[in-house]
C-alpha cells in the first residue's frame, strides 16, 4: 500500500475510537438495564435513536459531505461529539440521557459518510479490500478489548468514568484525523449553500444514479435488510442472556469478549485473503452464515452454545463488513458517494426504527425467543438471496 502511514494512521484514529464506543457501549447497556427493570422496549428505545438522528439529516447531509473538506468534517463531528457526550455522566434521568445521545449521533451521522468518502479518495483501488479487512480488524480488536475494558473501569471507578473515556477517544480520533491530508471535494460547489434547489438536484442525481444501477439497488437492498434485521435483535441480546439464558453479567461480558475474538480471527484472515478471495464470497456467503449463527444463538439455551454461536457470528461478520464496504466503494462514484450514502442511510434508518421498535414490542409481548427466532429466519432467507445474486453474477462483468 504506497499511502501506508496515511492508511496507519487512519486504522489508528478509527480503531481507538471504535475502542472508546465499546467501552461506553456496555456502561450504558448496563446503567439503563438497571434504571428501567429490564424493559425490552427501554433498551429497543435506546437502539433507535441513532437511526431517528439519521432519518433527520440524512436527507441534506450528503449534499454537505461531497462539497466540503471531509478531512475537516469528521474532525469537527469528533470534537461536537466528544463534548456532548462529557454531559452524559450528569443526566439525571432517562429521558436526558436519550436526548444527549440524540444530538450525539445528530453530529455522527455526518461522520460514516465522510469516511467512506475519504476512505474511496484516500486509498488506492486495488488496496481497498486490503484497507476495509485492516480496518475491520481494528474494530474487531475494539470489540475484544473494550468490554473487557470497560468491565474493569466500571468495577474500578463506576459506569460515568467509562463514559468520559469514550469523550477522550473522540478528541483522540480528532486529532489523528487532523494529521491526515485533504482529499479533493466536488469541484465548483465548496461555498455553495445548501437550498432546497440543490438537494431537489441532489435526490435527482441519486435516483438516475438508482435508477440506472439496478443490480446496485437489488444488492444494498437485500444486504442492508439483512443487517437492519441483526441489529433490530441485537438490542435484545442483553435482555435474552439476562431473563432467558440466566445468565450473569460476567458471563455476558465474557460472550462478549469471545464475540471479538470471532471477529478478530475474522478480520485478520480476511485482510490476509484479500488479494486471493473475491469480495464476492466476502459479502454474500459471510453474509448468509452471519444469519445462520444470528438464529442459533437465540435458539441456545446453554452458556456454551450461545458463545460458540457469537463467536463464528462475529468471525463471518467481520468478511461480510469487508466485502460490503469494499463493493459499496466499487459501485458508487466518489463524488456522488456522499450523497449516495445518506440518502440510502435515511431510508434504512426509517425501517430500522420501526424494526427495532416492532421486536421490542412484540417480545414484551409474545416472548423473546420466539420473536427473535422468527426475525433471525426473516434473515437468513434474505442472505441466501443475497448469496445467489452476488455470486451468480458474471465475474467478467460489472455487478451493477
Amino acid at each position: 500500500m504506497k499511502s501506508w502511514k496515511h492508511a496507519a494512521l487512519l486504522v489508528g484514529g478509527l480503531g481507538f475510537s471504535h475502542l472508546g464506543n465499546w467501552i461506553y457501549f456496555v456502561a450504558i447497556n448496563i446503567a439503563l438495564l438497571e434504571l428501567t427493570d429490564g424493559s425490552a422496549a427501554a433498551m429497543a428505545g435506546l437502539f433507535v435513536i441513532r437511526p431517528i438522528a439519521l432519518l433527520l439529516t440524512n436527507f441534506w447531509s450528503g449534499s454537505i459531505v461531497d462539497r466540503t473538506d471531509v478531512r475537516k468534517l469528521m474532525v469537527l463531528t469528533d470534537v461536537v461529539r466528544g463534548t456532548l457526550m462529557l454531559f452524559i455522566p450528569f443526566a439525571s434521568s432517562v429521558w436526558l440521557i436519550f436526548g444527549l445521545l440524540f444530538l450525539i449521533s445528530l453530529a455522527g451521522s455526518f461522520f460514516g459518510p465522510s469516511q467512506s468518502v475519504y476512505i474511496t479518495k484516500l486509498i488506492p483501488a486495488e488496496d481497498r479490500q486490503r484497507f476495509n479487512s485492516i480496518l475491520g480488524m481494528s474494530s474487531s480488536g475494539a470489540f475484544l478489548l473494550g468490554p473487557a475494558l470497560s468491565g474493569l473501569l466500571i468495577y474500578r471507578f463506576g459506569t460515568d468514568f467509562s463514559i468520559y473515556f469514550n469523550a477522550a477517544t473522540f478528541f483522540v480520533c480528532a486529532l489523528m484525523i487532523s494529521l491526515l491530508p485533504a482529499v479533493p471535494r466536488l469541484e465548483g460547489t465548496a461555498r455553495e449553500p445548501v437550498t432546497l434547489h440543490m438537494l431537489r438536484a441532489d435526490w435527482g442525481a441519486v435516483r438516475s444514479f438508482v435508477l440506472t444501477a439496478p443490480s446496485f439497488l437489488a444488492i444494498y437492498l437485500l444486504f442492508q435488510s439483512s443487517v437492519i434485521i441483526g441489529y433490530s435483535i441485537d438490542s435484545q441480546e442483553l435482555t435474552y442472556i439476562k431473563q432467558h439464558l440466566k445468565l450473569s453479567t460476567e458471563q455476558y461480558g465474557f460472550i462478549v469478549s469471545v464475540t471479538g475474538i470471532g471477529a478478530l480471527a475474522g478480520s485478520f484472515t480476511a485482510a490476509l485473503l484479500a488479494k486471493r478471495i473475491s469480495w464476492r464470497w466476502y459479502l454474500g456467503p459471510a453474509t448468509l452464515l452471519t444469519c445462520i449463527f444470528y438464529f442459533l444463538f437465540y435458539l441456545s439455551h446453554t452458556f456454551f452454545l450461545a458463545a460458540a454461536a457469537f463467536v463464528l457470528l462475529g468471525f463471518f461478520m467481520s468478511y461480510a463488513g469487508a466485502g460490503y464496504a469494499t463493493w459499496f466503494q466499487k459501485q458508487v462514484p466518489a463524488d456522488k458517494m456522499g450523497r449516495v450514502a445518506s440518502l440510502a442511510d435515511a431510508a434504512q434508518g426509517a425501517l430500522q426504527i420501526g424494526l427495532t421498535l416492532a421486536v421490542g414490542g412484540l417480545a414484551d409481548g409474545l416472548g423473546l425467543q420466539a420473536v427473535c427466532l422468527f426475525f433471525s429466519a426473516a434473515a437468513i432467507v434474505l442472505g441466501l438471496f443475497l448469496s445467489i445474486k452476488v455470486l451468480g453474477q458474471n465475474p467478467s462483468k460489472p455487478i451493477a
